[in-house]
């Protein structure tokens, strides 16, 4: 229980919330540990429920990304929070900061501006086993938005501060390697280099609306030190 508790970042009857490590699948994978078993296993543990607790996924993130994720304690708060997430273009509290590294694609990359917006239509390559964009509408395409701003800029790579606007698979991944700046290590949509820590995507902050006080709860915590030899938030 010790390891798992270290990372937790705010508990209460109705919510956990944890910094997820990068590697760690959400749910899902029968070969290997989840983070909906771990934390079932904390739970079950702290709170000396032999025959299981309940533990609700609200939203996922990606395996190799790390960072803030919030999960539900109860059926009340999931189904609340199910609410928050789906409906995510138009709710009052819920938003999402991610931090990204990109690095340019030799000779493809295209300019990026400090901050901007960037939009595109994705849909699912199943032979590919993998998500695509497209610039218009077609069958089974979903439109996908994000705001960026740039945080540190090399030569090279650029450490990004993301909000998305929409919620779509692989949405963050795929928006910037089409523009030929694939995350670091991100080796599916193209980057050349590896990354001790899966890829270099963090969700760095999280605002929702607490399932039964209905009031903002923010929450936050910075990327894995081995973010530290490209860029350190200002803070340290």
């Amino acid at each position: 229980m010790s390891g798992f508790a270290k990372l937790v970042i705010y508990e209460d009857n109705h919510l956990l919330v944890v910094n997820k490590p990068a590697g760690v699948s959400t749910m899902g994978d029968e070969n290997r540990q989840t983070l909906h078993t771990l934390a079932g296993a904390y739970l079950k543990q702290k709170y000396q429920k032999p025959h299981g607790v309940y533990v609700g996924i609200v939203s996922r993130l990606d395996a190799m990304t790390s960072g803030v994720i919030v999960l539900a304690r109860t059926s009340k708060a999931a189904a609340r929070l199910n609410v928050q997430f789906a409906q995510k273009s138009s709710s009052k509290h819920l938003e999402k900061t991610y931090l990204a590294i990109v690095q340019a694609t030799n000779g493809v990359a295209a300019n990026l501006s400090d901050k901007g917006t960037l939009s595109d239509y994705l849909y699912k390559d199943d032979a590919a086993h993998r998500m695509r964009a497209t610039a218009g509408p077609q069958d089974g395409a979903k439109l996908a938005e994000l705001g960026y701003r740039a945080l540190h800029r090399s030569d090279s790579y650029q450490v990004m501060s993301v909000v998305p606007k929409t919620g779509r698979k692989h949405q963050i991944r795929v928006q910037f390697a089409t523009r030929g700046w694939p995350i670091l290590g991100d080796r599916k949509y193209g980057s050349p280099l590896q990354w001790s820590d899966g890829i270099a995507l963090h969700s760095q902050r999280l605002t929702i609306e607490h399932p039964t006080r209905r009031e903002p709860m923010t929450f936050e915590c910075p990327p894995p030190e081995s973010w530290n030899q490209y860029w350190r938030p200002a803070s340290e």
